[in-house]
C-alpha cells in the first residue's frame, strides 16, 4: 500500500499566499476609492490634471498586474494542497466519488467548476471525519464543514463579479461606465476579504486533522507486524 504524502508544507504555503492576496485586496480597495473620487470630481464638473489622471491609471495598472500574478500563484498553491489532501484520503477511504485528478482538473472545466470543487471539499471533510471517527470518536470532533458553504458561496460571487468586471471594464469609456467598473471592483475586493479569511480557515481546519491520517497509517502498519499471541507453539 502506498504511503500518505506530506501536505503540511503545502498548506502553509497556500495560506501564506492567501494572506498576500488579502493584502493586495486591501491596497486595491484604497486605490479604487481614489479612482472613484477622481471620477466623481469629473462627473460633478470638476477638473483634474492630465498628470493626476496618468498617475491614477499607472497606479491602477500596477496594482492590477500585481494582484493577477499573486492570485495565480495563490491559486496554484491552493490546488496543490487540495489535490494532495484528496490523494491522501484516497489511500485511506474506500469508494470516494471522484478520482484524485479531479481535485485539480475540476477547477478548469466549464460548468463543472461551478460545483465540483465544492463537492470534493465537502467529501474531503466528511469522509475524513467518518474515517477518523471509526478509529476514535475524539479524532474528528473539531472537523466540521460549516465554513465550506460560505467559502464556496463567496468564491462563486467573487468569480462571477470578476468576469463582469473584466468584460465591462474593457469596454468602459464614459465617466459613468468607468464609475460602474470601479464600484464593481471595490465590491469584488471587499468580498475578497472574508473569502480569503474563510479559505484560510478551511485549509487550517483540515490541516490540523490530516496528520491523524498518518497516525492511522502507522497504527495499521504496527497491527500487521504484531504477532498473533493466541497461537501456541507446536509441541514435539
Amino acid at each position: 500500500m502506498e504511503n500518505l504524502r506530506p501536505n503540511g508544507q503545502r498548506a502553509k504555503i497556500a495560506i501564506m499566499l492567501i494572506w498576500i492576496v488579502l493584502t493586495v485586496e486591501i491596497i486595491s480597495i484604497l486605490s479604487d476609492y481614489l479612482q472613484y473620487d477622481l471620477l466623481q470630481t469629473v462627473a460633478n464638473g470638476g477638473q483634474i490634471s492630465t498628470e493626476t489622471a496618468t498617475e491614477n491609471d499607472l497606479r491602477q495598472k500596477i496594482i492590477a498586474m500585481i494582484y493577477l500574478a499573486v492570485f495565480i500563484i495563490s491559486g496554484i498553491t491552493f490546488i496543490q494542497w487540495f489535490r494532495r489532501a484528496y490523494y491522501n484520503l484516497h489511500l485511506k477511504a474506500e469508494s470516494l466519488s471522484f478520482t484524485e485528478g479531479w481535485a485539480a482538473g475540476c477547477w478548469f472545466v466549464p460548468i463543472i467548476c461551478l460545483y465540483r470543487p465544492n463537492q470534493i471539499m465537502k467529501e474531503l471533510y466528511q469522509e475524513t471525519q467518518n474515517l477518523l471517527s471509526k478509529k476514535n470518536e475524539n479524532y474528528a470532533q473539531n472537523l466540521t464543514s460549516h465554513s465550506i458553504g460560505w467559502w464556496w458561496a463567496l468564491w462563486i460571487i467573487s468569480s462571477l463579479l470578476g468576469q463582469f468586471i473584466f468584460r465591462y471594464s474593457s469596454k468602459a469609456e464614459t465617466i459613468d461606465e468607468l464609475t460602474v467598473s470601479t464600484v464593481a471592483s471595490l465590491i469584488a475586493s471587499i468580498i475578497g476579504i472574508p473569502l480569503a479569511i474563510i479559505t484560510v480557515k478551511v485549509i487550517k481546519d483540515y490541516s490540523e486533522i490530516e496528520p491523524l491520517l498518518y497516525k492511522l497509517n502507522d497504527e495499521e502498519e504496527e497491527e500487521k507486524i504484531i504477532p498473533d499471541t493466541d497461537l501456541q507453539p507446536l509441541e514435539n
